[in-house]
């Protein structure tokens, strides 16, 4: 964050307390929400819309459309959860919607709600409304969506690391995506930076991606396509999703590495079908890059 004002402080903690209640007491808080009227489950949704005024009014550029954008959104979401079905081999209504709101974050619909430098609370808050919709009213089955780190989902997420690492090195130098530079003299400070990346990552970047094309995309589609077949076709989402990342054109580099990388994050998620796991083989990737081969 660019500066840290009370109102930016109290909007990020409103931002990230609905999904990290969810990865932290799913059941408890998904029983509260069924208990409540139909309406009031529908409506309740729509005040994700305040960490927007938050913010907007803060930087001075509050506008009553975006409001509306993130009051309505969220409320879409839960109603189309609500209208579900709820046989697994039915996919396509929690699919379509799925794809809709994923397209709305790789294509950048929303960000411009936000003053520059801050369009990370747009993801998160999109990510609160899919976790309310579809993990606590009306739960895509077997998503994994739990933060409490075990041993094996550590071990399996460093050893899909590790499985990804000599294959993307060669084929990133190859096609220049990838660039070796020097390293930091003191090896403190090199820790204390990666261990920095590492949980920013993880809790801003690999846990979202990680519930929406694995617990969600590769789940859904493992139903109709079997499970090689769902891994290669969530990989390859993945990777298109990055197409438009750090490149005014298609950025064809980034989007063979990242399908790649989506091959053994898909790995470690359906292991034990974990989100963790594949966070973790994701943070890593990413804090790696971003220290030493950017």
């Amino acid at each position: 964050m660019p500066h840290f004002d009370p109102a930016i402080v109290a909007a990020a903690l409103l931002t990230l307390v609905p999904y990290l209640a969810a990865a932290f007491f799913a059941s408890r808080l998904a029983g509260c929400a069924r208990t409540l009227p139909s309406r009031a489950q529908i409506a309740l949704p729509a005040l994700l819309a305040i960490p927007y005024a938050i913010v907007a009014l803060d930087a001075g550029s509050f506008r009553w459309s975006w409001l509306a954008v993130y009051a309505l959104v969220p409320v879409a979401l839960a109603l189309a959860a609500l209208n579900s079905p709820r046989d697994d081999r039915n996919i396509w209504l929690p699919l379509a919607v799925l794809v809709l709101l994923g397209l709305s974050v790789d294509l950048r619909w929303f960000e411009r709600a936000w003053p520059p430098h801050l369009s990370v609370f747009n993801k998160v808050l999109l990510l609160d409304a899919g976790t309310y919709a579809f993990f606590l009213l009306n739960p895509i089955a077997d998503a994994g969506f739990d933060l409490r780190l075990r041993p094996r989902d550590l071990a399996t997420g460093l050893r899909e690391f590790l499985f990804y690492l000599p294959l993307a090195l060669p084929i990133g130098l190859i096609i220049g995506f990838l660039h070796t530079h020097g390293l930091a003299a003191n090896p403190i400070a090199l820790l204390t930076r990666f261990a920095e990346a590492w949980v920013f990552t993880f809790f801003f970047i690999a846990v979202p991606e990680e519930l929406f094309f694995r617990g969600w995309l590769q789940n859904l589609l493992e139903r109709r396509l079997g499970r090689y077949a769902a891994l290669i076709a969530a990989s390859i989402l993945f990777g298109l999703s990055h197409f438009n990342k750090r490149a005014a054109h298609f950025n064809t580099p980034y989007v063979i590495l990242a399908a790649l990388a989506g091959i053994f994050y898909g790995r470690a998620w359906r292991r034990d079908r974990r989100v963790a796991a594949s966070a973790v083989t994701h943070a890593t990737v990413d804090s790696v890059w971003s220290l030493f081969l950017r």
